[in-house]
């Protein structure tokens, strides 16, 4: 009924949040020195941000396939109020329920899905900068 409505309120937090995290990783950059800057972009660090906006694609794409899979099914209407459900009080606990319960516990299997993306990403980007700095310092040794 509403399910999608729940990933769909996720993503948009997460979209907020984003565009705060984007400013704030303008400015750390903006501080660095260039031997900070040159291991940061050699290593293609991904920002934060870009970690979050994943966050915020796997949500809205739940959503999306499931608005449509609703509106498939006649259960979300172009006219007010919608949602089929809100119209009748017995239907909007049944909604509400169905909110609390599917919703929620798709939004929180995306964001742990997401959750392992990020701790995949870290420690591939820890290896990346531990090798790029075992390479300048053989380079280092052999001149």
């Amino acid at each position: 009924m509403a399910c999608f409505l729940v990933p769909a309120a996720e993503a948009a937090v997460s979209a907020v949040i984003k565009k705060n995290v984007e400013k704030k990783e303008s400015h750390e950059i903006e501080n660095l020195k260039d031997t900070e800057i040159k291991v940061y972009d050699e290593a293609h660090r991904i920002p934060f941000s870009q970690k979050l906006s994943w966050l915020t694609k796997l949500l809205l794409g739940g959503s999306v396939l499931l608005m449509f899979e609703h509106i498939w099914h006649g259960e979300v209407t172009l006219w007010f109020p919608f949602l089929t459900a809100a119209s009748d009080p017995t239907d909007r606990a049944e909604m509400f329920h169905e909110m609390g319960t599917v919703g929620v516990s798709m939004a929180l299997l995306i964001t742990a899905v997401w959750i392992g993306m990020v701790l995949v990403s870290n420690a591939m980007e820890k290896r990346a900068i531990k090798n790029y700095k075992l390479e300048k310092k053989s380079v280092k040794v052999e001149e």
